[in-house]
């Protein structure tokens, strides 16, 4: 235990776990974003022919399923596990998912965190011989977050200059330790910060100290610094909760300068008018899986922190008047 334990938070993996191949999938708003060009699929209509969202974001995430299958030569029968989470109750997007691919299920809630939670537990259970190969993946949608969160999109409701905008996507990975890929090297799981704010609308603002933290306790952990990574990515803290944790992290004395890029913050175009940024479950998942392995093997990144970001609240804790709790989750991964 001591030897795969580092500090209080972080865990080595000797196994080295990879990614031996991911997938993402996105609506048209993604297709013109920043990101456009490192999705793998995109869809022209983001209800992709179902009723409701909800049922159009099961969608997405079951097909960004089988297209990281399809990239390898295994099937739902050589994978051992499959880890999901979305943003929706009782994290149907992924428990149906899960149904119709029929492979053992460990559902999980980061919130927006839920794709490195999930490639985090991944690489624990693949470095520790329990399955050979383990499938994880999450999904968002813009309409289906809308309508649980805030407001159904028929009300038209004034957007607020905080708001951020919620990725309608999915993607995928096969994580094992068998084939070829990037490496999953070291994960730390975050702790649950609450600095009291309580507006759905600054979820950016709710979510930073968690980010902030997680980081600097990596660093303890590893004895690492900015320098020792090409590449330190942050989820879905948008352009308002980028500047807290920035401000955050020079307050414990680190400064990250040009090596740090919240996805958030950088995917959508300004003409986009996506208020404060991007967000969801597919805003770190897109950035990680599509962005990140990509520019890896083009030789660009070879080692990159990943940290993403989760508002842990509902619809009932806010109505109630409870405050929104953050988590931040972080992986390394290495080319």
């Amino acid at each position: 235990m001591t030897q795969k334990r580092q500090g209080l938070q972080t865990i080595s993996f000797d196994q080295s776990p990879r990614i031996i191949s991911s997938a993402t999938i996105a609506g048209p708003k993604e297709a013109s974003s920043n990101l456009g060009s490192y999705i793998d699929r995109l869809v022209t209509d983001s209800m992709v022919g179902e009723q409701t969202p909800e049922k159009a974001e099961r969608k997405l995430l079951y097909q960004a399923c089988q297209d990281a299958l399809a990239k390898t030569k295994l099937t739902e029968k050589d994978i051992h596990l499959f880890i999901g989470g979305d943003l929706l109750n009782q994290i149907i997007s992924s428990s149906y998912s899960a149904r119709d691919l029929g492979i053992p299920f460990l559902g999980i809630y980061g919130a927006c965190s839920s794709i490195v939670e999930g490639l985090g537990i991944g690489a624990l259970i693949v470095d520790g011989s329990y399955a050979n190969a383990v499938l994880v993946a999450t999904s968002s949608h813009y309409q289906a977050s809308e309508r649980q969160f805030r407001y159904p999109i028929e009300l038209n409701i004034q957007h607020k200059s905080s708001n951020q905008w919620t990725v309608t996507g999915a993607a995928a990975a096969v994580v094992s330790n068998q084939g070829e890929g990037p490496r999953i090297t070291k994960a730390t799981f975050g702790r649950v910060l609450d600095y009291g704010i309580k507006s759905p609308n600054d979820m950016g603002a709710a979510m930073a100290p968690a980010a902030a933290d997680t980081l600097c306790r990596h660093f303890q952990d590893t004895n690492t610094s900015p320098g020792d990574y090409d590449l330190i990515l942050t989820g879905d803290l948008g352009s308002i909760g980028q500047k807290l944790f920035v401000r955050l992290v020079k307050e414990a004395g680190h400064t990250l300068g040009t090596k740090h890029m919240d996805v958030g913050a950088y995917i959508y175009k300004p003409e986009q008018g996506a208020g404060a940024g991007g967000s969801g479950c597919a805003c770190s998942a897109l950035g990680i899986l599509g962005y990140v392995i990509k520019e890896m093997y083009q030789g660009r990144y070879h080692r990159i922190l990943a940290i993403a970001t989760g508002a842990l609240f509902s619809p009932v804790s806010y109505q109630q008047g409870d405050s929104i709790a953050g988590i931040a989750h972080g992986i390394v991964i290495e080319g």
